[in-house]
C-alpha cells in the first residue's frame, strides 16, 4: 500500500498525522511511505528523521497523493486538493464533516473515500483510534498550564515566614475528557477544585480525582446523558436553576475552564456577562468551545479579551496544536490503530466494509455519500 502523509497548510495547526515512529512501522509491514517535506518541521520532526526510518519526500501535497492508495492527514488538507487523487484512494483525517459540506462533496466526485477520524464510533475495541479523546486530553491539561500563566499568581497554598498565599480555586465546567484532565492538572498543581456536568455519571468521577461536584441534582438531573455518553440539551428551567448556582460559585472562583460542547450543536453559553461582572479582577475564563461559539459570552475566537472589570477571557483555537509533538504523537498513534481496518493481509488497501468502526467513519464510498448521518 502507498501511503501519503500530508504537511498542514493552515497556519493554525502544528500537527502532523504520521510521526517517525508510525512510518518505521508502515515501512516495516511493506508499505511505501511518502511524506511531504516540512509536513513534521512544526512539530519537532525534522524531514531527516522520515528519511532515517525509510520514508520518502515529496515536494508538494499534490506531489505526495497523486499516486497514494491512502492519505494521512490531520484535518483533510483541501477540496481542490482531492481533484489530484486517484479515483478509489482515501483519505483520513478530522474532517468536520458537517461543517464542510463542500469537502464531502468534493470527495464525493473525486471518487475518495473519506474517513472522518471523530466519527469512529466509541466502542471499547476503537478506544486505540479515538482522537477526539487523544487530542481533548491535551487541551485540558493546556488550559489549566496556559490559565495558570495568565492569572500570574500560584496555584498550591504557600506557607512562608512572610506570611501564608492562599491556594487558587479552580471551577472546571463540563467533565469530559478535557475537563476530567484539566481536574487532575488543577489538583496536582495545589489549586482549589470544583467542577460541574449535568450527566450524573461524571459526579463520581470528579469526587475520584479530588475535586467537589456543584450541580442542581433533581430529577431532570439524573436523566441527563445519552446513550453515547453526551450531555443532552436541558430544559429552559434546568438551565436557569443551574446558572443560578453556577453564579454564585463563578464570584469566588480564579480560574474557570468551560468544555461543554453537544454534539451537532452551537456550545451553550454557561457564563453570561452578567456572571463575568461578579467576578474578581484578574480572574481568568479559558473557553475550550470556542470554535463553536463558545461558552463564555464575549469569548473571541483566537484572541484574549479582557472586561471592564479586568477579567481575562481566553479563546485560544486549536488547543491540541499548541502541544503539537505530543498531539501528534497521540494523534498517529490512533490512525496507526485504525490502518489495519483498512488493510488486507497482502497489505493492499481493502476497507472492512461490514465494520462498524469503518461504517461509522466513512463519509464517501465510489462516488457517492455514504454516511446516514449526512443523509439527513
Amino acid at each position: 500500500m502507498q501511503i501519503a502523509v500530508l504537511k498542514d497548510t493552515s497556519d493554525s495547526d502544528a500537527r502532523v498525522a504520521a510521526t517517525p515512529d508510525t512510518v518505521k512501522t508502515y515501512v516495516d509491514a511493506g508499505h511505501t511511505v511518502t511524506v511531504v517535506k516540512g509536513a513534521g518541521q512544526a512539530a519537532m520532526f525534522a524531514d531527516a528523521l522520515y528519511t532515517d526510518v525509510g520514508a520518502k519526500l515529496a515536494a508538494s501535497n499534490t506531489a505526495a497523493v497523486k499516486t497514494a492508495d491512502i492519505v494521512l492527514s490531520v484535518t483533510g488538507g483541501t477540496a481542490k486538493l482531492l481533484a489530484s487523487m486517484k479515483s478509489g484512494a482515501a483519505i483520513t483525517g478530522l474532517l468536520s464533516p458537517t461543517d464542510n459540506p463542500k469537502y464531502i462533496d468534493a470527495a464525493a466526485s473525486a471518487g475518495v473515500t473519506a474517513f472522518a477520524l471523530e466519527w469512529i464510533p466509541r466502542i471499547s475495541r476503537a478506544q486505540s483510534m479515538d482522537v477526539l479523546s487523544s487530542q481533548s486530553n491535551l487541551s485540558g491539561y493546556r488550559s489549566v498550564v496556559e490559565g495558570a500563566g495568565i492569572y500570574g499568581r500560584a496555584l498550591p497554598m504557600m506557607m512562608t515566614a512572610a506570611g501564608t498565599i492562599a491556594p487558587a480555586k479552580i471551577f472546571i465546567m463540563g467533565v469530559g475528557v478535557a475537563g476530567l484532565q484539566a481536574i487532575a492538572t488543577a489538583r496536582r498543581l495545589g489549586a482549589v477544585t470544583t467542577a460541574t456536568d449535568v450527566r450524573p455519571a461524571t459526579k463520581e468521577q470528579v469526587a475520584s480525582l479530588g475535586a467537589k461536584f456543584i450541580a442542581v441534582e433533581n430529577e431532570e438531573f439524573k436523566a441527563a446523558e445519552t446513550a453515547g455518553g453526551y450531555a443532552k440539551q436541558m430544559s429552559a428551567e434546568y438551565q436557569a436553576l443551574q446558572a443560578e448556582l453556577t453564579a454564585t460559585h463563578i464570584a469566588k472562583q480564579d480560574i474557570v475552564i468551560t468544555t461543554a460542547l453537544i454534539p451537532g450543536r452551537d456550545a451553550p453559553i454557561l457564563v453570561t456577562k452578567a456572571m463575568l461582572d461578579t467576578m474578581r479582577p484578574g480572574s481568568v475564563l479559558v473557553d475550550l468551545a470556542v470554535e463553536r461559539g463558545g461558552n463564555v459570552e464575549g469569548a473571541k475566537p483566537g484572541e484574549i479579551v479582557t472586561t471592564k472589570n479586568g477579567v481575562h477571557i481566553v479563546g485560544y483555537l486549536n488547543w491540541p496544536s499548541r502541544m503539537a509533538s505530543d498531539a501528534s504523537n497521540m494523534f498517529a498513534r490512533n490512525i496507526k490503530a485504525f490502518l489495519p481496518l483498512v488493510t488486507a493481509e497482502d497489505g493492499s488497501f481493502a476497507p472492512n466494509w461490514d465494520d462498524e468502526v469503518i461504517q461509522g467513519a466513512a463519509l464517501t464510498r465510489d462516488g457517492e455519500i455514504v454516511n446516514s448521518r449526512l443523509k439527513g
